[in-house]
């Protein structure tokens, strides 16, 4: 397999910029550029030199021997002075010696997954980590990057694996004086991988949205103060304002963090009859993007008078409270009368949510987790009938196993790997 490289650390000017290596000739580049041996495993400071001997840059460089590496390969790391050119002075020494090539996207966490040294889930646990923007994100990442949803996968799989052993004894030795009556067994064993996989299901939409990030709709009628209140809650501009009725016409968006979770607000066209087509166009698109969030913040006198349903949860408040003089239920964007006590109510809603979540975080989870469950509702099912139709219930539990580990990325998941790793770096 080719030895790798690529800036593991981020572009342009820096402190201090990593070089990743991996591969079988990783060490060896790494010692030609220091122009002496290095330990197998370790960190020394040396000065690198391209072919012609030329200074290049003085650095650590780190040596690790595999498997006990990242990529469970020979891996070297050279931390330089971050300037732009000394990075690329030192990426293209690499980029003439033979044997060595760029890396692509993803390739060295790729090869982690190939070598072993993570599973699947972790390797999403990794890029949404990456990605982290918010508390919630971060702390949601790490636990998927630690390995606790292939862990519980492992559990499951082992479970039903003693419950279809148990089942294939009774049917290998039908003739001979062996207990048959494994079914109470089996049954526990069935149901209790059941009731961890629906709880995993139901809390999948929840922790997905801690991933992707909550959505609140910011209705009202026109004129409502919709535009001032958002601009407020960003802290800056987002939308335009002014005393006109009609003139947000598109759906505005702010990404917030609220509470440590991520949240994107949407500020929507004022909703009233009118006969401008384009306004139309406009309302028919925020009734639309409101009644799909995650939450909508009603800035009405009533919301009944806007035609969008009010769900559990979903919050109300008097606007222009500056006008008003009342300091209860009320909300001013241009005065922040009432702001605090809004964002502490959203924060509260959505967090109260995100206790219901799971450790499974995409849809992928979600569809291999239902197919392993539907499965063994089959398998429950037929388990009823009694030993004459053990072959069919131990059947159906393989086919439960075989979903559990496409959710690890033990089968069924080369069509899925290149979409992952495109959101890498060229350095992870």
């Amino acid at each position: 397999m080719d030895t790798i490289f690529a800036l593991a650390s981020a572009q342009g000017k820096a402190g201090v910029a990593v070089i990743r290596l991996s591969g079988q000739d990783s060490h060896s580049a790494a010692a030609r550029l220091t122009g002496g041996t290095l330990p197998e495993r370790g960190m020394v400071l040396r000065t690198l030199r391209d072919q012609g001997g030329a200074r290049l840059d003085d650095g650590l460089v780190l040596t690790f021997q595999a498997p006990a590496s990242f990529t469970g390969e020979d891996v070297a790391e050279l931390q330089i002075h971050g300037s732009t050119a000394s990075v690329n002075a030192v990426l293209r020494c690499l980029s003439d010696t033979d044997g060595l090539r760029i890396a692509e996207p993803g390739e060295f966490t790729r090869r982690a997954l190939e070598n072993g040294k993570m599973d699947l889930t972790q390797v999403e646990g990794l890029a949404d980590l990456i990605d982290a923007e918010t508390e919630a994100q971060r702390k949601q990442a790490q636990t998927i990057l630690a390995g606790e949803l292939g862990t519980l996968a492992e559990r499951w799989r082992q479970d039903l694996i003693r419950a279809a052993s148990l089942l294939e004894a009774v049917i290998d030795f039908a003739d001979e004086e062996v207990p048959t009556d494994v079914t109470p067994e089996v049954r526990e064993l069935i149901q209790g991988v059941m009731s961890d996989l629906r709880r995993e299901a139901d809390g999948v939409k929840i922790a997905e949205r801690i991933r992707t990030g909550f959505e609140v709709a910011i209705v009202g009628l026109p004129n409502a103060g919709k535009s001032t209140l958002l601009n407020a809650l960003a802290g800056r501009e987002a939308a335009i304002t002014s005393e006109y009725a009609g003139t947000t016409r598109d759906v505005i968006e702010v990404r917030m963090d609220l509470a440590g979770l991520p949240v994107t607000l949407l500020d929507t066209a004022g909703l009233r009859e009118t006969e401008d087509h384009v306004e139309n166009l406009g309302i028919e698109l925020a009734r639309s993007r409101a009644e799909a969030a995650d939450l909508r913040v009603f800035l009405s006198d009533t919301p009944e008078e806007l035609g969008v349903g009010k769900q559990e949860g979903d919050i109300h408040v008097l606007p222009k409270a500056d006008l008003r003089g009342e300091k209860s239920h009320g909300v001013s964007g241009k005065t922040g009368q009432g702001l605090d006590a809004l964002v502490d109510q959203i924060s509260y809603v959505l967090g109260e949510r995100t206790t219901t979540h799971g450790i499974a975080t995409r849809e992928r989870h979600r569809v291999a987790i239902n197919r392993a469950l539907d499965s063994l509702q089959s398998a429950i099912s037929v388990l009823e009938s009694g030993p004459d139709l053990y072959d069919i219930v131990a059947e159906e539990l393989r086919t439960a196993i075989r979903a559990l580990e496409s959710l690890v990325g033990r089968i069924d998941v080369e069509t899925l790997l290149d979409e992952i790793f495109s959101s890498f770096c060229l350095g992870k």
